[in-house]
């Protein structure tokens, strides 16, 4: 396995350790003449071993210092991450929403239903749409939960918002489709919360929404809080984009049906690919022990030309 360097080319600079290395192990012994001349000496052949890699020594710090400007890299533990999931809730708040449900209304149970929801589903993103006749996108896909549990207060059926008195679940469903279809990232997903019935969901309005929704490749969840049936366009398009429906009439059965729906669409666990990290430390430790040893050479293992 060839070892990564962030800067490769600097690699070519090991040609001139390399090329002291090989000069001194292969250069000729040299000899002064001296007014001994005729004298006999004897030759070492295990100094002369010790002295050329002593010798060795400052090629190989310099061999060091050029691997540690490469930028020597190692690939780290290969890591696994959730895969985003894009939830965009879609909140009816026309006059009908202010019915008693538990302790609140309906609308106020809903919301305390979303925002426990938001809690276990961590590291997604979500977006929280009301609707009635018209559509307010009143918060952006975003990590941020706490933008979805600062919410509750502000657009309350109670105030008898101009424009939000009726439901219009259509015109909701294909704002929200648009919205997801911007995210390149993660699944798609749409959790209607309404109480009624849609008029502009009549006929072959349904399949035709829900044929929308599944080219954008967006899954709807309806909640349906009220005594009555579900409205069969609702379950029409719900079923049609993979999603399910739910009806609900009491508190304890919202908060059943939004652990039902995570469960359903679980969070996916993807392979994320291995970080490249800095590999300095093994060069280093090389490199400081290379100069403590040469630095010891110094005070007697050198080589001289006589």
């Amino acid at each position: 396995m060839i070892l990564p360097f962030a800067r490769p080319l600097l690699l070519v600079l090991l040609t001139v350790p390399v090329w002291l290395l090989i000069r001194t192990w292969r250069r000729s012994e040299g000899r002064l003449v001296l007014p001994f001349d005729h004298s006999s000496t004897r030759h070492s052949r295990a100094l002369a071993i010790v002295v050329n890699l002593a010798e060795s020594l400052p090629p190989l710090v310099l061999g060091i210092v050029i691997l540690l400007m490469a930028g020597p890299q190692q690939i780290g533990e290969p890591k696994s991450g959730r895969a985003l999931t894009n939830i965009e809730f879609c909140v009816d708040i026309s006059g009908s929403m202010t019915a008693p449900l538990g302790e609140g209304s309906r609308y106020d149970a809903a919301m305390a239903a979303i925002n426990r929801f938001v809690d276990y589903r961590k590291g997604d993103a979500f977006g929280l749409t009301f609707f009635g006749n018209s559509v307010l996108h009143w918060v952006p896909l975003t990590s941020d939960v706490s933008a979805v549990k600062c919410a509750t207060p502000f657009m309350r059926p109670e105030r008898n918002i101009p424009g939000f008195g009726g439901t219009e679940i259509a015109r909701a469903l294909i704002a929200c489709r648009r919205v997801l279809a911007e995210r390149e990232e993660g699944d798609r997903m749409i959790i209607l919360v309404s109480d009624g019935m849609s008029a502009d969901l009549f006929g072959n309005r349904s399949s035709e929404i829900a044929a929308k929704l599944k080219e954008s490749r967006v899954v709807v969840y309806a909640v349906h809080i009220a005594e009555t049936d579900v409205p069969p366009d609702i379950v029409n398009v719900a079923r049609l984009t993979g999603g399910d429906v739910y009806g609900v009439n009491d508190p304890g059965a919202l908060e059943a049906v939004f652990q039902k729906i995570d469960q359903m669409q679980q969070t996916k666990v993807v392979q994320l690919a291995p970080d490249t990290l800095d590999d300095f430390r093994p060069y280093c430790l090389a490199g400081m022990s290379l100069v403590g040893l040469a630095t010891l050479c110094l005070f007697g293992v050198r080589f001289t030309p006589w």
